[in-house]
């Protein structure tokens, strides 16, 4: 019992020490003037750790790079392995760019894709001329309407190939009937070695038949069924991603114009407008029903061009395509609904953020040269950013060529199939990884310079004194000793998202299993992983302030600023939900603004080189938030920096704000007061 006594005693004082930490205050030194100019170089092993990631990220491209080709991401693959368009493999394609599909598989490398218009009586196909795995096949009756030594493609040379397969009459067209071809072992359903000739159209390197050709095809063999595919990324798993890599390949400048270049000119306007007192409530509400129109506008140009598409023959996208672009819009009509009725219900709270904006904006006049952080973030991001692509398209031409086993009825035809090995794999989620972790760090790198100005300006008296020169000086400081700081907190913010990254990855697997179960308790832990990543990036924003002020490491500071958050939860907590609003409304009108530009650039200038908009798209609008984050992060790190340095004033100093205005302890106490 005794020892029992003792355990007790013991946690009873643990709990009173920590009850203790929390309830202190903080206290002034005595030659207190405002941010500390002696400091020492803080979490120096986490960058360390940050350089030592780049390093193995490079060696990563460098071996990609000397051993992959980006081409075999970009070009088709042929059912003998070789990439169409180039040089690579055994045999040199360079001269025939272009896959033409022989089977819901694969297909051969031709010149150019077959336009047989005015070459046949109904202008559309010639069941007696056949494409098969050895060249071009016609029928012994002489009834072929095209001519073999004059047709308007060239096949490649696969006379040398192990797996080309020839027709006959026998194999092919049993008793020259079109009827009988249909089920003939060459042919097959569209799942032999052998198809018909129709006119076609290019779609990315590859030749699909027009809904003519499919139309005649069905109606002279008989057949109710869709041989070719709609669709490559049917052919294999692993096609979606190597088309989407293609994709953002072949839209990289348009996705780096537009995702950095017109979300930063977009973003420098609105910070710009945001500062002006004057103008700041009408910018808010425009950029409120902005948005919200250009949601539900982008739902009607997506429904309306789905209807165009639908209607047009050949039809440029696919069926599932043009279902998925009228799911689009009917879900953005849904959203901007959705957002319509917010903003009427919280006109009051929006008024209340447009005011901490208001306060946030003096201290930012006074330091106009702030402007410049989110340039240098979006320079740094950008850098990366094309190398980490470069790395990744190399990356993802890695797989080996390999022959799947087909479950077909009928002859065993040659299909050939990109697979990734485990080192691929495991180097693209390390890579996933080093985009977490950079991205986060250029973050917190710039929340550390904008708190540290504005802390600055806060603790000082004579507040017109304060220029642009202190955010040169912060700029210095935080280069020279809390760059570790800031690969910290951002490197716990990396281990969460790739948590969920690694959720969602299982996620999608559960999903083909059909689990429900499964899948609820990832959808739980996914939604629990998210709170807790918004929780911790509130909380390292508030630790890099406290770094900004006293030069504590990490860990020190984010306890420090966990309890003074614990102890001013209430004006913490309502400023901060009221401030969060119009800075969320301002990245989504410059990313939706962005990304409307976006998609009218790519529609008027590369629309037949890309397998769906979606990627590119959604890329674009990610980079865009992510610039539109970084420039508005500006305002509310100003803002929550402006907070913190208050209840720290009042602490410091006996419950009264030394250093604040009139005007910002009224706005403070009236926010908090109102909110509560």
């Amino acid at each position: 019992m005794p020892r029992d006594d003792d355990k007790e005693d013991e946690r009873e004082e643990e709990f009173s020490a920590e009850e203790a930490e929390a309830r202190e205050r903080f206290v002034a030194p005595a030659d207190w003037d405002g941010p500390v100019e002696s400091r020492r170089c803080t979490d120096l092993f986490c960058f360390f750790l940050l350089v030592a990631s780049w390093i193995a990220m490079t060696y990563i491209g460098a071996y990609a790079i000397s051993n992959g080709d980006y081409r075999l991401v970009i070009n088709p693959l042929d059912y003998d392995g070789n990439v169409c368009g180039t040089d690579f493999g055994s045999v040199d394609m360079s001269d025939f760019p272009n896959l033409l599909y022989v089977n819901q598989y694969a297909g051969v490398c031709v010149s150019k894709c077959p336009s047989i218009d005015t070459l046949t009586e109904d202008n559309a196909t010639d069941v007696r001329t056949l494409i098969t795995y050895s060249g071009i096949w016609q029928t012994e009756d002489g009834l072929a309407q095209l001519d073999a030594t004059n047709l308007p493609f060239e096949v490649a040379d696969y006379s040398q190939s192990q797996d080309a397969l020839a027709c006959s009459t026998d194999t092919c067209f049993p008793n020259n009937d079109p009827e009988q071809s249909w089920t003939s072992t060459g042919i097959n359903r569209g799942f032999g070695f052998a198809y018909y000739v129709g006119d076609t159209y290019e779609f990315f390197h590859r030749c699909y038949l027009t809904q003519d050709a499919e139309t005649s095809i069905r109606q002279q063999v008989g057949s109710v069924d869709r041989a070719i595919p709609d669709d490559p990324v049917e052919v294999a798993n692993n096609d979606f991603f190597v088309n989407l890599y293609a994709d953002l390949w072949v839209a990289k400048y348009y996705i780096l114009g537009c995702g950095f270049g017109i979300a930063l000119f977009i973003s420098i306007i609105y910070m710009y407008l945001l500062r002006i007192p004057g103008l700041l409530t009408t910018v808010v509400w425009v950029s409120i029903f902005s948005t919200i129109a250009m949601v539900i506008g982008a739902g009607y140009y997506a429904y309306s061009n789905a209807d165009k598409w639908s209607n047009t023959d050949p039809q440029p996208f696919t069926d599932k395509a043009i279902a998925y672009t009228r799911y689009f819009a009917y879900a953005m009509w849904v959203i901007g609904a959705f957002l319509l009725l917010i903003a009427c219900c919280l006109r009051k709270q929006i008024q209340l953020a447009i005011s901490c904006v208001k306060e946030a904006g003096r201290a930012i006049n006074r330091m106009l040269l702030i402007f410049v952080v989110p340039f240098i973030q979006v320079f740094a991001f950008l850098i990366f950013w094309v190398v980490w692509t470069v790395y990744a398209v190399y990356l993802a031409s890695l797989g080996d060529i390999t022959t799947p086993d087909l479950d077909l009825v009928g002859p065993d035809v040659a299909v050939r199939v990109y697979e990734f090995d485990d080192f691929v794999y495991q180097s693209g989620w390390y890579l996933l990884f080093c985009m977490f972790w950079t991205a986060g760090f250029i973050v917190a790198f710039g929340d550390m310079v904008v708190a540290m100005a504005v802390s600055k300006w806060y603790f000082t008296v004579d507040k017109s004194s304060v220029s642009s020169l202190t955010v040169l000086r912060s700029l210095t400081l935080t280069l020279l000793f809390h760059l570790g700081t800031c690969a910290y907190g951002s490197l716990i913010i990396a281990i969460i998202k790739m948590i969920r990254a690694v959720l969602a990855k299982i996620q999608k697997e559960v999903a083909k299993a059909d689990n429900s179960c499964a899948n609820c308790i990832l959808c739980c832990c996914q939604c629990c992983f998210m709170c807790v990543e918004k929780c911790l990036k509130f909380i390292n924003k508030n630790a890099y302030i406290q770094t900004a002020i006293f030069g504590t490491p990490f860990c020190e500071s984010a306890r420090k600023a966990f309890f003074l958050i614990l102890r001013n939860a209430a004006r913490i907590g309502a400023v901060s939900y009221v401030s969060a609003a119009v800075l969320v409304v301002g990245k989504l009108f410059i990313s939706a603004m962005t990304t409307g530009l976006a998609y009218f650039i790519l529609v008027e200038t590369v629309e037949v080189d890309l397998h769906s908009y979606a990627g590119p798209l959604a890329l674009i609008f990610f980079i865009s938030y992510m610039i539109a984050d970084m420039c508005m992060d500006i305002f509310e790190i100003a803002i929550l920096a402006m907070l913190h340095c208050f209840v720290a004033d009042e602490e410091m100093f006996d419950g009264r704000a030394r250093y604040a205005e009139g005007a910002l302890t009224e706005w403070v106490d009236k926010n908090g007061a109102e909110e509560d």
